[in-house]
């Protein structure tokens, strides 16, 4: 059996590529967006808000509670999202950590 690509990469490579999946389209960034300015639990509103299809707004949010980035409650017929602190903050320290890896001093390509 074959080697899915994943497996080629350390699971820190596998990380920071999820997390940044997180942030790797509008409307996920929007969704994350409002969440953060709530500064509380969204429930059902963010068809309404972001003014997508509810198809649309669905798929990203399974994506985002997939990386973990935003953790949601089922209370039927009410789903509530809000931001992982714990994932936020893991996010804040890998691209920290990813971005001064590389100390901008002169570009190679002059």
């Amino acid at each position: 059996m074959g080697v899915t690509k994943t497996e080629i990469f350390t699971e820190q490579q596998n990380r920071i590529a999820d997390l940044a999946k997180a942030f790797s389209h509008p409307a996920r960034v929007a969704i994350m967006q409002l969440l953060i300015a709530r500064k509380a639990c969204v429930c059902g509103d963010l068809v309404d808000e972001l003014e997508l299809a509810q198809a649309t707004v669905s798929q990203h949010l399974k994506e985002l509670k997939r990386i973990g980035i935003i953790q949601g409650e089922i209370n039927p017929p009410r789903v509530c999202y809000c931001i992982n602190p714990v994932v936020w903050e893991e996010a804040q320290k890998t691209f920290g950590s990813f971005l001064d890896t590389f100390a901008v001093t002169t570009s190679c390509c002059n």
